[in-house]
């Protein structure tokens, strides 16, 4: 798996059988995920939340995010920014409803950049992610972004602010995933099934 050649072949495996799930399969997902996410204290409490727009058949996270507003949360999409001629993510703040445009990878960002803010000022992250292993281990989409825009976390006892939560259907779990220096571990993942606490891997 840490050869480039089965990488690819791996992601474009788990991207096709994501996308061949069905509608009803989908939501079925997705309120399978708010259960796994509301065990996690953090998520209903922590007043920073951020989280993806789902594209390419990634698990919504519309369900899970909806009553946010309710509890004086505040929801964020990530931003992708230019640094040191490096793309990274920053975030700003959204609500369901509100303006989006799309980046240059087409997936739709707020129009809110006046407000962004960098991701060491964020309580929790839901990540995408392709694969995953029980360790917290991530196998993304290979850009780098979120393991750059989170370097700050490497060497930090862990968990740390802000927590990283692995967002993936049950199906996408692997046995393990071979690390790089440069890659940042997850500390739970939340899939359609269960909540994972991957600290303990850390300890």
């Amino acid at each position: 798996m840490s050869k480039l050649p089965e990488r690819r072949e791996l992601r474009a495996d788990l991207v096709q059988r994501r996308r061949q799930l069905k509608p009803a399969e989908r939501v079925a997902a997705a309120q399978g995920l708010r259960q796994s996410l509301e065990q996690l204290p953090e998520f209903l409490t922590d007043e920073h939340v951020a989280g993806y727009w789902a594209t390419g058949g990634e698990l919504p996270l519309n369900l899970a995010i909806a009553p946010m507003a309710e509890r004086g949360q505040t929801f964020y999409l990530p931003v992708v920014t230019k640094s040191g001629g490096k793309r990274r993510l920053t975030f700003a703040p959204w609500t369901t409803g509100e303006d989006v445009e799309a980046n240059e990878m087409g997936i739709p960002e707020p129009k809110a950049a006046e407000r962004i803010i960098e991701a060491s000022k964020l309580d929790l992250v839901l990540v995408p992610l392709l694969g995953f292993d029980r360790g917290g281990n991530r196998l993304g989409f290979g850009g780098g972004y979120y393991d750059r825009s989170f370097e700050f976390l490497r060497g930090q006892p862990r968990p740390a602010r802000p927590l990283l939560v692995g967002v993936g259907y049950d199906f996408q779990e692997l046995d393990a995933i071979e690390t790089a220096d440069w890659d940042i571990s997850l500390d739970y993942i939340a899939t359609d099934k269960e909540l994972i606490d991957c600290t303990g891997a850390k300890a």
